[in-house]
């Protein structure tokens, strides 16, 4: 059977390419593919434990059975569009500048108390490095999947109003909002934690990687695994 095969960051570098065509025998898994680019780039196997799977663009067990056709994709650990069917949502991936105002002015409305903004700024320093600019990518169709979800799960544990969740991909100057993230609530203490949810969810669980350009090379920002996007509160009826 044949399956498409992507890498992302730093795995796209260990390769050489980001998209593979492989023909596999019927009855192969997920943890079968991996290991046929393994075995070519040692320096690929070494990442086993910290590399994330997806098939057809969700988040898939190493054992996980493959079908003819099946797409899947090997996640590096995430460094730190469409509009969602919430009128008040606005839910983005983009490749230009992120302008704040609209975006913030989408989720405001007459009941609201607050809303609540993270805006993600391109810095000029990483421990101790100079920063020249930072370049992003993304597993596109899975993360904007994600931010979907990661909205959904957003609103079940919080009573929120408005949700605003853009990211921008590719190169990033200094100075620059790589993630802007909007909250509308009624009362200011639920924004700010919703908002803190949003980020901190987004970090871990969205297709999202980061290289970080200096004047002596560039590097791949180091992160975490890829998380499943949490559930609703249980302590929230």
């Amino acid at each position: 059977m044949r399956v498409r095969v992507l890498f992302f960051g730093t795995l796209k570098d260990i390769v050489g390419r980001g998209e593979e065509s492989a023909e596999l025998p019927e009855g192969s898994r997920v943890e079968d593919v991996f290991a046929l680019y393994g075995s070519s780039y040692p320096a690929l196997a070494g990442l086993r434990p910290s590399v994330a799977a997806s098939v057809n663009q969700e988040l898939a067990e190493w054992k996980a059975a493959l079908r003819t056709g099946d797409e899947v994709a090997f996640l590096p650990p995430v460094s730190g569009g469409a509009v969602a069917a919430a009128s008040r949502d606005w839910i983005e991936i983009v490749h230009n500048p992120i302008c704040a105002e609209p975006i913030v002015n989408r989720v405001k409305g007459p009941e609201e108390g607050a809303v609540v903004v993270f805006d993600g700024i391109v810095r000029n320093h990483t421990r101790g490095r100079r920063t020249l600019y930072l370049d992003y990518e993304a597993y596109e169709p899975m993360a904007l999947e994600k931010l979907r979800e990661l909205t959904a799960a957003l609103r079940a544990r919080y009573a929120v109003s408005g949700v605003a969740v853009v990211h921008r991909l590719g190169r990033l100057e200094i100075g620059e909002t790589s993630v802007l993230i909007a909250v509308s609530a009624p009362h200011r203490a639920v924004a700010f934690d919703a908002c803190r949810f949003a980020i901190d969810t987004l970090k871990r669980s969205v297709p999202i990687w980061k290289r970080e350009y200096f004047a002596d090379g560039a590097v791949w920002a180091e992160g975490e695994a890829l998380e499943p996007i949490p559930g609703p509160d249980p302590k929230r009826p």
